[in-house]
């Protein structure tokens, strides 16, 4: 299960992993030009901590979540999450506050999706009947329902975005559960059964995927998960339609990168992008190429030198020049994040760094780009709420 703490030492994910991230905050508000911060989370009703990236539709409109706030519940006096919409031009509204178990999810960790009558789709890390997740549906209208909720044999603990494939039938991850308790790859049919495609286990096959899965025209899915392998570090699997999975490529962790965190992305040649959240010849992250060929190549690696971002624990978006866009949770020039661009050829330039303020602080999330090549997203923390230590979180556009 991921985990990821704020500079107090709070365990923000699940606490099921060894291997942790500790970013320090340092004080300071400055914005530098092009980063617009859009909303600022207060901590209350509105939502607190948005871990997961956001959804644009086609009026400009964004929709994301948060993992804490909405109001009481969940034993916590910040709530148990919410899904948001912000209009564009227009002030945040809570579309649906969390309740938690066992009737609602609590706690949603990734970003939703949507069909093209406007329904959203998504998962919560907890909540349901027996406390280990859910996938939802909310209607146009803002009713929600779920589709499924976890049991641990069928998986438990999703942390990853879905997709739909055209006849609205729904894939993922989740971080553990399944048949040894690894994780698993399901899918959701229309009507709401679930299907547990495959379930991670065997050590070297690959082991809690916390990412989400990119499909081709065959049907074949792509992933990757944090543990497992031949070294423990993480792997790119595939899962052929049958629910045969192959391993792809073992990470090391050693120069190659390791314990990637995010789903992959894919040019129209076939490579495959993504990040690792450590590893690399600087230790704390790479951006990597897996060819069609088979061969991985670490495009970019992250180092603790001053303005380098460290610690990318997000996907990536590719521009139509073939340039990587994501973000870094720590690291830049303030140690609070980083939005970085990395050429078809490897070069790396920092677009914007956090500042740790009311700018915000320690994205985790992917980030989403429109038309105009303007960049959106989120980060965890920073921001002008006051009702959590350092901040609860904002919602920011960087001009291109």
């Amino acid at each position: 299960m991921l985990q990821i703490h704020a500079g107090s030492g709070k365990c923000i994910f699940g606490c099921g992993l060894a291997l942790a991230l500790i970013l320090l905050l340092p004080p300071g508000s400055a914005q530098a030009q092009g980063e617009t911060v859009l909303y600022s989370f207060q901590g209350g009703n509105d939502g607190a901590y948005p871990y997961a990236g956001l959804l644009m539709d086609k009026s400009g409109n964004l929709y994301g979540s948060t993992y804490w706030g909405g109001g009481s519940g969940c034993d916590d006096k910040l709530g148990c999450g919410t899904i948001f919409e912000l209009p564009a031009g227009g002030s945040e509204t809570v579309i649906h506050p969390f309740a938690g178990r066992p009737k609602d999810g609590a706690w949603p960790a990734a970003a939703v999706i949507a069909d093209k009558a406007g329904n959203l789709y998504g998962t919560t890390y907890e909540g349901g009947h027996d406390n280990t997740g859910t996938v939802f549906e909310i209607s146009s209208g803002g009713t929600e329902s779920l589709l499924y909720p976890f049991t641990g044999s069928s998986g438990g603990y999703p942390v990853a975005p879905l997709i739909a494939d055209a006849k609205g039938n729904l894939y993922g991850t989740t971080s553990a559960g399944g048949a040894d308790n690894a994780g698993t790859v399901f899918a959701i049919a229309a009507g709401g059964t679930e299907t547990v495609l495959y379930s991670f286990g065997s050590g070297t096959d690959g082991a809690e995927p916390l990412g989400g899965l990119l499909a081709d025209k065959a049907g074949n899915l792509y992933g990757t998960t944090f543990a497992g392998g031949t070294r423990n570090a993480g792997t790119i699997f595939e899962i052929a339609p049958g629910g045969t999975e192959t391993v792809l490529y073992s990470f090391t962790g050693k120069a190659d990168g390791g314990y990637p965190t995010a789903g992959l992305i894919a040019d129209k040649s076939g490579n495959l992008y993504g990040t690792t959240e450590s590893g690399g010849e600087g230790r704390v992250g790479t951006i990597f190429e897996y060819a069609a060929g088979g061969a991985e190549s670490v495009l970019h690696a992250f180092s603790e030198k001053e303005g380098d971002g460290e610690y990318p624990w997000a996907s990536l978006v590719m521009d139509k020049a073939g340039n990587l866009y994501g973000t870094t949770a720590g690291g830049g020039k303030y140690n609070a994040g980083a939005v970085f661009e990395v050429s078809p050829q490897g070069a790396e330039t920092l677009v914007y760094s956090f500042a740790g303020g009311s700018d915000g602080a320690d994205p985790v999330a992917p980030l989403i780009m429109d038309k105009a090549g303007n960049l959106y997203g989120t980060t965890q923390m920073g921001g002008t709420g006051t009702a959590c230590e350092n901040g609860c979180g904002t919602i920011f556009e960087i001009a291109k």
